[in-house]
């Protein structure tokens, strides 16, 4: 049975099937790589724990940054989040983003309840 979260009539946040809760991806707002970064982990950690799942649980992770620039300072904020002994899968590269002032995009499957 799949079981949608958040949906609107574009998307859902995530969609849960099978054990796995895929997340949509998230962005947020902020003046550097890092800001924003740790405000995209937030709503991910937020979403994890309403499909009944967590950091721990993630199966792939898939990055798009917005200039490949930004890679070390996206690293120094995503490897102290990531439970040690729980990387998941990433992959990481560069696309024009929705907006200009966006320097992220972060998207997660993960197992889940």
């Amino acid at each position: 049975m799949i079981k949608r979260i958040g949906t609107t009539a574009r998307a859902s946040k995530v969609v849960k099937y099978n054990g796995v809760a895929y997340l949509s991806g998230q962005v947020a707002e902020g003046a550097t790589i890092q800001d924003q970064t740790r405000d995209c982990l937030a709503k991910v950690d937020t979403l994890l724990a309403e499909a009944g799942s967590s950091r721990a649980q993630m199966l792939r992770a898939t990055i798009w940054l917005s200039d490949m620039s930004y890679f070390s300072g996206l690293n120094e904020i995503w490897n102290a989040w990531v439970p040690e002994g729980h990387a998941p899968a990433r992959a990481c590269g560069e696309a024009k983003l929705a907006r200009a002032e966006l320097m992220v995009e972060i998207i997660v499957d993960a197992a889940c309840d």
